[in-house]
């Protein structure tokens, strides 16, 4: 690419930025799509400061939310949205402060040198190519200066890497301090329970096996249930009392059609009526029996006590009475805990042939048309989008997503554009081989320059303007919701979509810091862009549905070291092609140095992101009760884990079942 369509197609994805940047800053301060861009504060009851009175300055450009996210403190972000949120910011200012520090070295020392080719200025002073490593003589002895910038960038990314570690390790196990009101705390999830064929029930067996072995610390059990018919009822029941309700309202604002609807609503009454009676009678101890599930939650006094036995073998055989931390209860799927335990292999063996044959044949079209369509592959997250709606957890999705991305985005982009078009010509010609694949790794610059201004620039600003929601809104308030309340549009961080391709841009970034040092500056900007808008975002739009206490930064940490990883490998590849071989096994130690950091990091600090220590435990426990908190604790727990079709629902429109309420849990 040549120096003056860069610098173009910089401009326009800029323009275009600034102008996206701008109209968001107007439509923010309209009263009307305060739904749109701050739905948070609406559901948290907040007051928000909109002026709607018709001003001039409500349609003038503003930074002020520029301003409002440069000023929002981790301590807030973590007191307000929780840790995982944190984790996720964590993640940007860990590629501002690594890219800053690269686009300094890369800057300042690695570009003039690879410019000045030997004693003279490089004759493609036009191309982009002349600021990368291929512009280095083969053998030139200023390839020690490209190795000592790999060992510092890499070092320095160690090192951000391990105080990131630590710091978040510590907020985890104080989070989970300031959190110890949680009932997961108090609570174990029990699968593969066997069957007593004294009772014909799976209940008695939990409650004989628990009182037995944990007589001191076992308070209760809560056996689940096939509620798949009971969810059809109430689902069912809401749909009539929403008819009803909406019948009700039309009967009074139009008096043509009062008695008409009069009695279809005594019709759907007595339905529901019906609906009512079906419940309570599934809802009966004897029917709810047939229906148990070889899963409980056990609730136990003490938090050491639900530890000990979250953490412990149950039984000499491994397969039944498995025991684990319970879930955040808003974190429960309850659908999936009806799958037996021993087919959960099957199912991660499916998910996984799945997940491959969808890298596999995605892959297969874009080779075909790498020269057309490059870019497209790059934006377009739908493939992998499908296959994570085959599991429900996000950390998983994370997995598959950024795997998928960096098999199918990164790998066939550097490889099946220039280097596979060039293979016919390097077996005609051996000797010139290392030279083609070296410049295959430079030549992809400046692609990768391209897609990060765009979807850093132009994917950002269309996050935080939302134009589909936007255009939803404005159609739905204009039409059939025209007069009626508006509602906010709650949404969660999709982690899932997000950090993949944050991570496969601290990737790009990273091969490429020593390559092609140009790309360090636009992803200095990516990720400062990225930082004010998910700081916008997370104030005025997303909300925290389920907290895991910080369990995605080992995912990130891993990203992130496969990053380093392939960045070193990459350069033992070029030195070797650049004829100097010397400098190739001088990168192996930092190869061995990079492994042995991530075994200690494993064993330093990967088990608190999966355990709760017993000192934690005990600590938590004897502070509850020097607050005179632990009952109140306790009974939280008792009442967190009832089945969703086991709570009591009200139908209130119906007299007959809004004057008592359904069976309630057992």
């Amino acid at each position: 690419m040549k120096a003056e369509n860069l610098l173009a197609s910089a401009s326009i994805n800029i323009g275009v930025a600034m102008f996206i940047l701008s109209l968001f800053s107007i439509l923010k301060k309209q009263p009307s799509n305060a739904p749109i861009y701050y739905p948070r504060p609406i559901s948290l009851n907040h007051h928000i400061f909109l002026d709607e009175r018709f001003t001039f300055s409500r349609f003038l450009p503003s930074l002020e939310w520029v301003r409002r996210a440069s000023r929002v403190s981790e301590g807030q972000i973590l007191q307000q949205c929780g840790l995982d949120v944190l984790v996720f910011i964590r993640l940007f200012k860990f590629g501002i402060n690594f890219f800053t520090v690269s686009c300094v070295v890369g800057v300042l020392v690695l570009l003039p040198l690879n410019y000045i080719d030997g004693d003279r200025l490089s004759s493609q002073f036009h191309s982009v190519n002349s600021f990368t490593i291929s512009n280095i003589k083969g053998g030139s002895n200023r390839l020690w200066v490209h190795l000592s910038c790999l060992y510092f960038i890499s070092c320095y990314g160690l090192y951000l890497l391990y105080k990131e570690y630590k710091d978040i390790w510590l907020k985890r196990i104080q989070q989970l301090h300031n959190l110890r009101h949680r009932p997961d705390q108090f609570t174990v999830l029990v699968r593969e329970i066997p069957f007593c064929n004294e009772h014909k029930a799976y209940g008695c067996c939990v409650d004989h096996f628990f009182s037995k072995h944990y007589p001191s610390s076992y308070q209760s059990y809560q056996i689940l249930y096939d509620c798949e018919e009971l969810e059809k009822l109430l689902i069912h029941g809401k749909s009539i009392r929403e008819t009803i309700e909406k019948l009700t309202q039309q009967s009074l604002t139009n008096r043509y059609t009062r008695r008409s609807d009069s009695s279809k609503i005594e019709i759907l009454k007595e339905m529901l009526q019906d609906v009512c009676r079906k419940i309570r009678h599934i809802r009966g101890e004897a029917m709810l029996s047939e229906k148990e599930l070889p899963v409980a939650f056990v609730t136990f006094r003490s938090r050491l006590g639900a530890a000990l036995a979250a953490q412990s073998q149950q039984h000499s055989n491994p397969l039944v009475w498995i025991t684990g931390i319970a879930p955040e209860p808003r974190d429960v799927l309850w659908s999936n805990l009806a799958i037996p335990y021993r087919h959960l292999p099957l199912h991660e063996i499916v998910v996984f042939l799945l997940a491959s044959l969808l890298t596999i044949f995605f892959a297969i079209p874009v080779t075909a048309i790498q020269g057309i369509a490059k870019f497209e592959k790059l934006r377009k997250w739908f493939p992998p989008a499908m296959a994570v709606q085959l599991i429900k957890k996000d950390i998983k999705a994370c997995n598959m997503v950024f795997y998928f991305l960096v098999g199918n985005a990164f790998f066939l982009s550097l490889l099946s554009g220039s280097l596979l078009d060039q293979i016919g010509e390097s077996f005609t010609h051996p000797k010139d081989f290392p030279g083609h694949l070296a410049s295959a790794v430079s030549a992809q610059a400046d692609f990768f320059m391209t897609y990060i201004l765009t979807n850093g620039l132009f994917g950002f600003s269309l996050e935080i303007l939302q134009p589909g929601l936007f255009m939803w809104n404005y159609i739905k308030s204009h039409t059939w919701h025209r007069g009626k309340r508006k509602t906010a549009y709650l949404n969660s961080i999709p982690y899932y979509r997000i950090i993949p391709f944050v991570a496969l841009s601290i990737l790009i970034g990273m091969v490429y810091a020593i390559i092609s040092p140009l790309l360090l500056p636009f992803l200095v900007g990516y990720f400062l862009l990225g930082y004010v808008v998910f700081i916008n975002q997370i104030e005025d739009v997303y909300i925290t549905y389920y907290e895991t206490c910080g369990q995605y930064w080992p995912c990130i940490y891993q990203y992130i070291l496969v990053a380093l990883i392939l960045m070193q490998i990459t350069m033992v590849g070029v030195f070797g092609l650049k004829s100097k071989p010397s400098a190739s096994i001088s990168t192996i130690p930092l190869l061995l140095l990079t492994f042995s950091f991530n075994e200690y990091c494993k064993r330093r600090f990967v088990p608190t992101f999966h355990k709760y220590s017993m000192q934690d435990a005990k600590k938590n426990d004897e502070l509850d009760e020097q607050n005179g908190l632990m009952e109140a604790n306790l009974q939280n727990a008792l009442d967190a884990y009832c089945p969703p079709c086991l709570r009591p629902v009200d139908f209130e429109v119906v007299e007959s079942c809004s004057t008592q309420p359904l069976i309630s849990p057992k």
